[in-house]
């Protein structure tokens, strides 16, 4: 998984299922974040305004504190 195909599948998502279309953004931010971390994550879900729209919010980082 790269930015460019992520970002192509959410704007399909968002374009096929509308309002309704987090569950499908859920799975490509999942294997963004698997694949290329949160900082990418985070880039997506600002770029697309999804934490607004579909109450998908930005991951506070890769690493844990604990």
């Amino acid at each position: 998984m790269n930015l460019d195909s992520a970002r192509q599948r959410i704007a399909s998502a968002v374009t096929q299922y509308g309002q309704h279309a987090a569950p499908a953004i859920d799975l490509v931010l999942n294997e963004v974040r698997s694949d290329l971390g949160a900082n990418a994550f985070n880039e997506l879900v600002e770029e697309f305004d999804l934490e607004l729209l579909y109450n998908i919010a930005p991951l506070e980082s890769d690493y844990s504190n604990s």
